[in-house]
């Protein structure tokens, strides 16, 4: 907006000018991919930094002997960057070399050093992904490359979360929740060029989810080396108390799908020691177009095999349907107690569907036995029976009516109206 000509100069008001804070090189080491965080000197180990330089290509490039040790960021990314890491904290400027090492490291452009940094400030056991595909114009990557990466990556963390909560050839629903909920705590660090990407997952929240996707991945190497040899499949039978599933397999398949060969790499953090049952340096494991017919034989399998569970559910009804104002219909729960598992699917007679809308309509949850079926991901009951209004507490009682009073319309459904009880 112009100010007007006969606008007395005396009145304007002079813009604010924001000082600028002074500079501080700790905040540039911080840098924004951290989230505000750093690693503090006060707290860390020279040792463990000299382990994750040492992991990471850098040299050790002599010294003060007892001292400090000079490193250097393996070639081509040397650019001249060097490191005086103190060997020990009984050093007197311990904390003082390392503050200028963690800001020549923010500054470095070794690809390496904002990992070395990750895995300083949230002590995380490292799993790498390496996939053998075609390089694009200066080393990019196809958008759909990079995706079906970060997509296998997710599914292979994904199969480990839900082998830790239990052992299973076949998941489906169950689990799938809380083990989704565990891996919010990982950090990801992506490679150039599409074929690599680097998972940080804390030891404090996920060090179980990289130990059993640890074992899971090397009975899933043993297993498909004997159906290679032998033909037989009966290592993948055993290989379930490992860990290995179908989402584990599927997972594998869809690493391995249109690349050359995977390679998929573990490194425990130094600061937190070995895992129990565990080797220090686990040697990389490898799958190639060539396992894939294993695989997915081995995951037909466990779909094929995981048996139905008999199962006494306590849930709220979120939705009814019946093709007509009478007999038979198809309510939708959402599942309070009785199976891992957010919603179910039960068929119902006459008499126990209108028992299940009664209750919702006094904002009751419902209970019913019957068997989980694995078909269709452990997502529907079968042979239900026992249908009863369980009582609730005060507050989950109005919670249930407020649901139903923002949910209507689907009541008009439940009274009948031609939709398809199977489409619920």
């Amino acid at each position: 907006m112009h100010r007007p000509s006969d606008e007395p100069a005396d009145e304007v008001i002079p813009r604010a000018v924001r000082p600028r804070p002074p500079y501080d090189p700790a905040a540039e080491a911080r840098g924004p991919w951290t989230g505000g965080l750093a690693p503090d000197p006060a707290r860390t180990d020279p040792a463990v930094l000299g382990a994750l330089l040492a992991r990471h290509g850098w040299r050790r490039r002599g010294g003060a002997p007892g001292r400090y040790a000079r490193w250097t960021p393996p070639a081509p990314a040397g650019g001249g960057t060097s490191l005086l890491v103190p060997e020990s904290r009984a050093f007197p400027d311990c904390e003082d070399l390392l503050s200028e090492a963690f800001t020549a490291l923010a500054r470095s452009a070794a690809p390496s050093a904002r990992d070395i940094l990750v895995g300083l400030t949230v002590p995380s056991d490292e799993i790498r992904w390496w996939r053998d595909v075609p390089q694009g114009p200066s080393g990019a990557a196809a958008w759909t490359v990079q995706e079906q990466l970060r997509t296998a990556a997710r599914q292979l963390l994904l199969a480990g979360a839900l082998a830790v909560r239990s052992r299973a050839g076949y998941y489906g629903a169950r689990h799938r929740s809380q083990a989704q909920a565990s891996l919010e705590g990982i950090l990801v660090g992506p490679a150039p060029g599409g074929r690599e990407l680097t998972a940080f997952v804390p030891v404090t929240d996920g060090r179980a989810v990289a130990v059993r996707l640890h074992h899971a991945l090397y009975a899933a190497r043993e297993a498909v080396d004997y159906q290679r040899a032998t033909g037989g499949m009966e290592a993948f039978d055993t290989a379930v108390q490992a860990g290995v599933s179908r989402e584990l397999t599927d997972a594998v398949v869809a690493l391995v799908r249109g690349t050359e060969g995977a390679r998929i790499t573990l490194a425990w953090a130094p600061g937190a020691g070995v895992p129990d049952g565990c080797v220090p340096r686990p040697e990389p494991v490898e799958f190639s177009p060539g396992d894939l017919p294993a695989l997915r034989e081995a995951g037909r399998r466990y779909l094929r095999d995981e048996p139905s569970m008999p199962v006494r559910i306590t849930g709220a009804v979120i939705r009814m349907r019946r093709a007509g104002p009478r007999g038979s219909g198809s309510v939708r729960l959402r599942v309070l107690a009785g199976a891992e598992i957010p919603h179910v699917r039960v068929a119902l007679d006459e008499e126990a569907y209108r028992i299940a809308g009664h209750a919702h309509l006094l904002g009751l949850p419902i209970r019913v036995v019957g068997r989980l079926e694995s078909r269709g991901g452990f997502r529907r009951l079968s042979d239900a029976s026992g249908v009863v209004p369980v009582q609730v507490d005060e507050a989950e009682r109005d919670r249930l009516m407020k649901s139903l009073q923002e949910n209507l319309d689907f009541f008009e459904e439940a009274c009948g109206g031609g939709a398809d009880p199977e489409t619920v």
